[in-house]
């Protein structure tokens, strides 16, 4: 088997392996977390297309929005950083550019939202734009939204490879229009069109053809923010989406955490029948992690919310669950992760596109669980988990930092689990280390 650079023979730690902390009882803990990355992403590219001057207050600081910000000032945007009250780093001011500059290359690293995102957006540039990535992220789909991007009017040159590398040969504007496209592999190339389609000449007209949408909540963030900039879309059917040429205000925002990059501390509650608390938890979010008081409290946790915070009681008990995780697949390693410790077996449906993550997240799954003793097996759509005892060896995080976190969870209850790569948290979360090592006290962490 091969998963993106894992063999079988690479089972042992290596000496700068990440030790997994284990932990000796409950945990009482107060957690707080960066700022949402999908949010932060969004209104950078908002801000980029805006009608003025935007201020983006707590965004993330991470390798994602590094990328999306370097994209930008590629372009010719001004991004620049300034103090704001934020605990995770500076606040983001941007100034657009009309129309981008072109002539420069776009590295998105890993992140998904940059490649979808910036591809949309880089026709309004004048001159080229090559788009491309690091290695292990070439893998993953673009043919649809490059056939979409053509159809809207984008002159892209990929070379007959429907897949990054390529260059869009900017002419300043986009003409828009209606346009039929196949989603089922990535919301974000709904979300990709939807945030450029305030410039487009006459708006776009969006028709989703394929099977089930993932990730559902992602593109309602995505309505929720053009919203918030006076940009209204109507919503024919549940599969349709009309977006009026207009430009985005102007506006100053504010990033919510990032529940998702949450769930692992969540989770930690439940796996030690102790009792995690997140600060600053929205009453309303379209985020997907929303759902995880829901999600853990299937799985036997118990949920509570009082002055902004989300706190998670572990009972001692996790519960085998039958979840269909379409509109949240980005919770689903976590999820995984506890199964593993969970009474009964357990079935997660609704992510068969996680296959074209990161990594293939679920094949990736079932390896790193059976490297440990435990079972899972693939499914069409998911996966499902048969719990067993599970013993100390390296859970390879594949390029992923949701890889990388299941694989600390997990550690809780599993001594001697080394992580080989800790720092692809950086991801979206440069601080998960620390972070972790603040939620276990002042137990002993670092490399073996």
């Amino acid at each position: 088997m091969s998963i993106h650079g894992y063999s079988p023979e690479s089972k042992f730690p290596a000496p700068d392996a990440w030790r997994a902390p284990t932990a000796p009882g409950p945990l009482e803990a107060t957690v707080s977390v960066p700022g949402s990355k999908s949010l932060t992403n969004r209104e950078l590219i908002l801000a980029a297309i805006a009608d003025g001057p935007s201020l983006v207050r707590a965004p993330l600081h991470s390798d994602d929005s590094a990328r999306m910000v370097d994209a930008l000032r590629a372009l010719g945007v001004d991004v620049t950083e300034h103090t704001g009250r934020g605990s995770f780093g500076p606040d983001l001011a941007i100034t657009p550019r009309w129309p981008l500059r072109g002539g420069g290359v776009v590295d998105c690293g890993q992140a998904g939202t940059v490649m979808r995102f910036v591809a949309a957006v880089a026709g309004f540039a004048e001159g080229d734009v090559t788009l491309t990535a690091h290695a292990s992220a070439l893998h993953r789909p673009m043919g649809e939204m490059i056939k979409a991007l053509r159809s809207v009017g984008l002159d892209i040159d990929d070379g007959g490879s429907w897949a990054l590398p390529f260059t869009v040969r900017g002419h300043g504007q986009v003409r828009g229009g209606e346009v039929t496209m196949d989603a089922s592999a990535s919301s974000q190339f709904v979300s990709g069109l939807l945030l450029a389609a305030p410039r487009f000449d006459v708006g776009l007209h969006l028709i989703h053809s394929g099977s089930r949408l993932p990730s559902m909540p992602h593109i309602d963030m995505t309505v929720e923010t053009l919203a918030h900039r006076g940009v209204h879309v109507e919503r024919p059917t549940s599969t349709e989406w009309i977006v009026p040429p207009m430009p985005p205000r102007a506006k100053d925002v504010s990033i919510e955490p990032d529940l998702s990059n949450a769930a692992p501390f969540l989770a930690a509650a439940l796996v030690t029948a102790g009792s995690v608390t997140v600060t600053d938890w929205p009453a309303h979010s379209t985020q997907p992690g929303i759902l995880l008081s829901d999600l853990l409290t299937k799985m036997g946790g118990r949920a509570s919310r009082r002055a902004g915070a989300l706190t998670i009681i572990g009972t001692g008990h996790i519960n085998g669950v039958e979840l269909d995780l379409s509109a949240a697949g980005e919770l689903a390693p976590t999820l995984v992760g506890l199964a593993t410790l969970a009474d009964a077996p357990s079935t997660f449906t609704g992510i068969g596109h996680l296959r074209g993550h990161e990594t293939d997240r679920l094949a990736a799954l079932v390896a790193e669980i059976r490297g440990l003793g435990g079972e899972a097996e693939e499914l069409a759509d998911g996966i499902r988990v048969f719990p067993r005892p599970m013993h100390g060896g390296l859970w390879h995080a594949h390029h992923d930092h949701r890889m990388a976190t299941t694989g600390a969870l997990i550690g809780l209850a599993v001594p001697g689990v080394h992580v080989d790569d800790i720092g692809t948290t950086a991801k979206t979360m440069p601080e998960f280390p620390e972070l972790w090592q603040q939620l276990l006290g002042s137990m002993e962490t670092g490399t073996a």
